[in-house]
């Protein structure tokens, strides 16, 4: 059972299991020949024929014989070593560069937690496989062919033929085993990738299931998952351990076996004491190979079906992407009759035209689901299956690679993700170069400077998705790195929700700042935010229902002009609220 396409893509890793076979096949023939030795100096005691020379000759034979056992099992692990760490290397290496490949649209593929457990768990079941298994099988092929030859031409072809033909009695309880685990294994790599993205997934939303006093019944869906995980478990090892009881008694049977051949022939003359002994020593070494064979097959079936979720995984379609690269200090983009699905069911965006010129202000209204951030995401190529034209200074966007969009392009969303480690860790992230200088300027735009240089300066501590910082400080510290970035155009993205109304304030500040120098394409569902747009665009079921200034879309009195209203009289019937209570 060998995934030939897993071993062509692992060439480098080849040559080190042929090592493997080649140090195990050479312990095989010392083995040999210190059992030649020894049943030698048995018979001759036995027959009082023994002389001084063959003692000191037999001493040697096993002291050059253990040496090349004891050699030859240390350059086998060492073999095996290089193979496993070589396997490690390329497979993660692939997978990361297929997840590069893939882009920012990654996610709509394969989810994050499955991609962390294939580059983790799977491939360490491919380290085993390698490092173990596949030197094995051909090994268990070999040792009994050298082991036939000996006898064969050293004792007796029927003691020989008895032990050879017994050992092929192993293979049939492997293919059946490999029939039942088949099945059985797929369930168990399905049950156990699900666990483990159920667990994160609750594990995110503790929080949430805390509010709704839903973590009980959270635990309990857990604790029925981790039992049927546990069960599953308890088969795949059911059914290892009844295999190797098998394989167990076809060993010793046959060991039997060819043993009891070996004594009627010496009872009857044919062979001498010799030789008999050497059957009785070597008798078990025709099994022990396929026996261990046997052992590592649910590695081998582990390692199959790792390597069929990894190859599924590298198989997934590419976004096609140009050669181009977008080099300009100032951007115009043009979205023309661009349409989009996530599913043919599905359509976000329907023969959209938008127009953002450079050094202009533009921003996207509409209610929630008008399709706003999907033309984010587009812009930004994480999408590449749209029909219509996104257009770079005149240059269809596929025709640019995806680093230099990112190159030029800086996102900044509602929840700009804040990795743990320091302020400065996270600026850095913006801009890999920035000086002491470059990085308390950003804070200080933002407003940040003071409160940071109060806690440690840049190396105050941040936790993992800035849990330290309050909604408006984790914001403003996303809006520092993106300044760092300093690319040509900015997409906010619902920058200024879910944070207070001071840093809101404080960020529709620095975009007005910023965009007197770079292009801004400003989405927002606050429509007062918008107002000092050189254009807005109203989206409304996933297509330009209104598009103009502020002054123009108010005179229209449509769709714009009232949800511009329905919210200033919202605000102020807050405002009011707010000072009766006060």
């Amino acid at each position: 059972m060998i995934k030939m396409r897993l071993v062509r893509l692992l060439q480098g890793a080849g040559k080190n299991i042929i090592y493997q076979i080649i140090w195990q096949t050479a312990v095989l023939i010392a083995q040999i020949v210190i059992v030649q030795a020894l049943a030698n100096f048995i018979a001759a005691i036995r027959q009082e024929e023994l002389l001084g020379q063959q003692i000191a000759v037999t001493l040697i034979t096993i002291l050059i014989g253990s040496s090349i056992c004891f050699f030859g099992h240390r350059l086998y692990s060492r073999a095996g070593y290089r193979a496993t760490r070589d396997v490690k290397r390329l497979l993660r290496q692939k997978i990361y560069e297929k997840v590069l490949r893939l882009g920012p649209s990654y996610k709509e593929q394969s989810k994050s937690i499955a991609i962390v457990q294939m580059a983790g768990e799977g491939v360490e079941q491919l380290e085993t496989y390698f490092g173990q298994y596949l030197s094995q099988f051909f090994y268990a092929l070999i040792a009994p062919l050298i082991l036939f030859a000996y006898l064969s031409f050293t004792v007796s072809v029927k003691v020989a033929l008895t032990l050879y033909v017994t050992v092929w009695l192993i293979p049939p309880v492997i293919m059946i085993v490999m029939i039942v685990a088949k099945k059985l294994l797929s369930k168990y790599f399905k049950s156990y990738y699900n666990l483990g993205g159920n667990f994160l997934e609750k594990l995110r939303g503790m929080t949430t299931l805390k509010i709704y006093q839903a973590d009980e019944a959270a635990a309990a869906s857990m604790d029925e998952e981790a039992e049927n995980f546990r069960k599953i478990t308890m088969k795949v090892l059911l059914m290892q351990l009844n295999s190797i009881s098998v394989m167990d008694a076809i060993t010793y049977v046959g060991a039997c076996g060819g043993i009891i051949v070996a004594l009627h022939l010496f009872a009857a003359g044919t062979i001498s004491l010799a030789e008999a002994i050497v059957v009785l020593f070597l008798a078990l070494e025709f099994f022990l190979p396929m026996r261990a064979l046997g052992s590592l097959f649910h590695i081998g079936m582990n390692g199959i079906k790792a390597a069929d979720r990894i190859f599924a995984f590298l198989d997934l379609p590419e976004p096609t992407t140009g050669e181009k690269e977008l080099m300009a200090d100032r951007i115009a983009i043009e979205l023309q009759h661009l349409t989009f699905a996530y599913e043919p069911s599905r359509t976000i965006l329907q023969d959209v035209n938008i127009t953002i010129a450079p050094g202009s202000f533009i921003s996207l209204v509409g209610v929630s689901g008008s399709g706003k951030s999907t033309i984010a995401s587009l812009i930004m190529g994480k999408h590449r299956t749209y029909n219509g034209q996104i257009k770079f200074n005149g240059t269809e966007l596929s025709d640019y690679t995806c680093h230099s969009i990112m190159d030029n392009i800086t996102l900044v969303g509602s929840n700009s993700w804040i990795f743990q480690g320091t302020v400065r860790d996270n600026l850095l992230q913006g801009k890999a170069t920035a000086t002491l200088a470059e990085m308390e300027k950003a804070l200080e735009e933002v407003n940040l400077l003071n409160f940071v240089r109060e806690r440690g300066g840049l190396d105050m501590p941040v936790m993992t998705n800035g849990s330290n910082l309050s909604g408006g400080q984790k914001q403003r510290l996303a809006l520092a790195r993106a300044l760092l970035h300093d690319t040509p155009v900015y997409i906010f993205d619902e920058a200024t929700s879910n944070v207070d109304v001071e840093s809101e304030t404080l960020i529709m500040q620095v975009i007005h700042q910023l965009a007197a120098r770079k292009t801004i394409l400003f989405i927002s569902h606050k429509l007062a935010n918008v107002a000092g747009s050189d254009k807005i665009y109203l989206l409304q079921n996933g297509k330009v229902a209104e598009a103009g200034t502020q002054a123009e879309l108010m005179e229209l009195q449509g769709t714009y002009y009232k949800l511009f209203t329905e919210q200033k009289r919202l605000l102020r019937f807050s405002t009011t609220k707010e000072g009766e209570q006060a």
